[in-house]
């Protein structure tokens, strides 16, 4: 099994997680460590300072009993306690008193203490004697020209801090591990259901649309797939209806133009009466006429993917177009069967493409009175803005009746003929006049309605394209 490249998407989510994680990680060490060790220090330095102000204020009198004070004072306060003389100038300290005995070279030139003597008021900090730090805090004795300096070591302090950083190092290398697994096994479901969706992709792209696209995942990701395989659905079913077309377009084709050789054959090689040569002129009108009309259905469909399919909004009488249409199929009705009327309201005055209206009620005409039984009654209304075709037909089911403007969509048991694209291209052009073209269908009675914007007040609106 193939294993994420490290430059995918799944794989850069799982490493941008790892490096969130130790971003946050790094933060909360500067935050935490530096906050820690000054707030133990900071503690340790008040402490001694309080110590020390109490110390001098209670440091006795007679300097025979400093040692028994010292001593004592120094396990109270947990920390070492030294006395110092004032003497100079130069300022200078001599110690006189030291809770650790004579030894008291490292504390006798003390700055802190020093500072505190020349300033006679209570100090507090940190020094560092022979590579180690201390905490220290002095007062002046009350009344003399000492100074009491108390000074505690900050190892148990630097100790708990270096615990800490330890704890939280290991804490977070431990997170960070965690964080690279999941991260790692992260990407790696991540990139498997993308792979999926790709290859799912590459099958689409070559034209195989039979294998469903599936994930049960409700994330993005399983919404894209879900939204690509309603994608390969239509894909399909246009692939279906393409296939189709091809073949309906090829017969639709070959049956007039081998019709019109045969007929030019006839009339070459045959003598014929001029009865016969005029029924042969007649029915190679017909075959000429069904090739036109293909011919004209196929332009309109390239231009209006081309964005070439131009109309014009102007005023016209819907009612006279429909009158128009009617007449051109005033003899084909009763030829199959079928009965046509006409009903017309007054002012049915609209913008529109006079041209176009007339395209799109030849479509509607034609494929109610094509494609119904005989015997169908069809009604052309105009009122309003709207031209109503409706007939008593059958009806069109309703998995068919969302489906039956789609390019090359032919409903079974209604549309058995033609193209497929009549209605695709009376709904194209409608939605260029900026009107509706909609269908509501039961049985017993099926209606196309063609509604076109009111008559403005201007006479001519500029050109629109479909695109």
């Amino acid at each position: 099994m193939r294993r994420p490249s490290w430059s995918g998407v799944g794989a850069r989510l799982g490493l941008a997680l790892l490096v969130v994680l130790a971003g946050a990680l790094a933060l909360v060490y500067l935050i935490v460590v530096p906050s820690l060790q000054s707030r133990l220090v900071d503690s340790r330095v008040s402490q001694l300072e309080r110590a020390a102000k109490g110390l001098a204020r209670n440091l006795p009198a007679d300097r025979a009993e400093w040692p028994d004070f010292l001593e004592s004072a120094s396990s109270s306060a947990n920390a070492r306690v030294v006395v110092f003389d004032s003497t100079g100038p130069p300022p200078a300290l001599l110690v006189v008193g030291d809770s650790h005995g004579a030894n008291s070279a490292d504390v006798q030139n003390d700055r802190l203490a020093l500072d505190v003597s020349e300033a006679l008021r209570p100090a507090g900090g940190t020094v560092t004697h022979g590579g180690q730090r201390y905490a220290e805090a002095a007062a002046p004795v009350r009344d003399t020209a000492s100074v009491l300096l108390v000074q505690s070591p900050l190892r148990d302090a630097l100790t708990t801090v270096r615990l800490a950083r330890n704890r939280l190092l290991l804490a977070g290398g431990l997170a960070l591990l965690a964080a690279l697994t999941v991260g790692y096994l992260g990407a790696w479901l991540f990139a498997r259901r993308l792979r999926k969706l790709e290859a799912a992709a590459e099958r689409i792209a070559a034209g195989r649309f039979d294998e469903p696209i599936y994930d049960t995942g409700a994330d993005e990701v399983g919404q894209l797939a879900r939204t690509f395989d309603r994608m390969r659905e239509r894909l399909a079913t246009l692939d279906h209806a393409r296939r189709q077309f091809i073949a309906n377009a090829s017969h639709e084709l070959r049956t007039p133009l081998f019709s019109l050789g045969g007929f030019l054959e006839l009339m070459t090689d045959e003598e014929l009466d001029e009865e016969t040569r005029r029924e042969f002129l007649t029915t190679m009108r017909e075959q000429v006429d069904r090739l036109a009309k293909l011919a004209t259905e196929l332009l309109d469909l390239s231009r209006a993917d081309a964005g070439q399919l131009r109309v014009e909004r102007k005023p016209l009488d819907l009612g006279e177009a429909a009158e128009s249409v009617v007449d051109e199929f005033a003899a084909l009705a009763p030829a199959g069967g079928r009965s046509l009327e006409l009903s017309v309201a007054e002012g049915a005055r609209v913008l529109g493409d006079e041209q176009r209206a007339l395209q799109i009620g030849r479509v509607l005409v034609e494929n109610a009175l094509v494609h119904t039984p005989p015997g169908t009654q069809v009604r052309v209304r105009v009122r309003d803005c709207s031209l109503i075709v409706e007939d008593d037909g059958p009806g069109i089911p309703a998995e068919h009746a969302q489906r039956v403007f789609e390019r090359f969509y032919r409903a079974e048991g209604r549309l058995t003929s033609g193209s497929g694209l009549g209605l695709a291209i009376a709904r194209e052009l409608t939605h260029a006049m900026g009107g509706t073209l909609e269908l509501e269908s039961r049985p017993g009675r099926t209606a196309f309605t063609l509604r076109l914007p009111a008559e403005a007040a201007e006479t001519r609106a500029p050109e629109r394209a479909v695109s």
